[in-house]
């Protein structure tokens, strides 16, 4: 009788096994998974969106003039560069905060009744600027900027004499305000090839009665070095 019991309990035993497996089998238990932060999957993907990074920035500017009062003092472009330190702060993806300090050339160029003048002016522009970035490896950038006016340089050619006029003085109006646009697309992890476009929101007033009150308008091409 002993020997019977004990049979039927190890039949039972093992007859609950295999429902047990086969119920596992059927009806496969679920795996609640912790939400991932944002930050964590971008840099698990590689992505270093949310890492601040400095670099430096540098290449040449197209500038010009608008809104010359004078229709007979119609200008052209001249060529000058930009230099300077970038910073590239994470706020939300896909927006970041991307202060900048440069040191840029502008000026212009123009045919008088007194012959050819030329303008060189040097600032230091600080943008602040609103950096989206709308794909991966590339961005779009939008903001205000600051200029302070350093030096200008007056070249006047008649055809016979050049006269060159320097002025560290600051004549008129130091400081302007200025609008930024611009686009920016990663050749790498740490280089981006920018372009950008500003103009000035307000007027460089001139005390000279031979040049006019205008706004200065910049087209910039170059290149960003960016390190973490």
């Amino acid at each position: 009788m002993k020997k019977i019991l004990f049979m039927a309990i190890c039949l039972l035993t093992v007859a609950g096994t295999v429902s047990a497996q086969r119920y596992d089998r059927r009806y496969p238990r679920r795996v609640i998974r912790r939400p991932v932060p944002v930050q964590e999957r971008y840099q698990r993907r590689g992505d270093n969106f949310y890492q601040p990074r400095v670099g430096i920035a540098g290449g040449v500017n197209f500038s010009n003039t608008v809104d010359a009062y004078n229709s007979d003092f119609s200008t052209s472009t001249i060529a000058g560069l930009h230099l300077g330190l970038t910073f590239d702060i994470p706020v939300a993806y896909p927006l970041s905060f991307a202060p900048e300090i440069l040191f840029s050339q502008k000026g212009y160029r123009a045919e008088t009744t007194y012959g050819e003048f030329k303008q060189r002016t040097n600032y230091i522009d600080i943008p602040l600027l609103a950096k989206f970035r709308l794909v991966p490896g590339f961005n779009f950038v939008v903001g205000p900027q600051l200029s302070f006016l350093t030096s200008t340089k007056n070249i006047y050619d008649d055809g016979f004499d050049t006269i060159y006029e320097n002025d560290y003085n600051n004549r008129g109006d130091k400081s302007y305000i200025s609008g930024v646009i611009g686009v920016g697309i990663d050749l790498n992890r740490n280089v981006e090839l920018r372009g950008r476009y500003a103009i000035d929101l307000d007027k460089n007033r001139s005390n000279s009665g031979a040049i006019p009150d205008y706004r200065n308008q910049v087209f910039q091409l170059g290149l960003g070095f960016k390190f973490q």
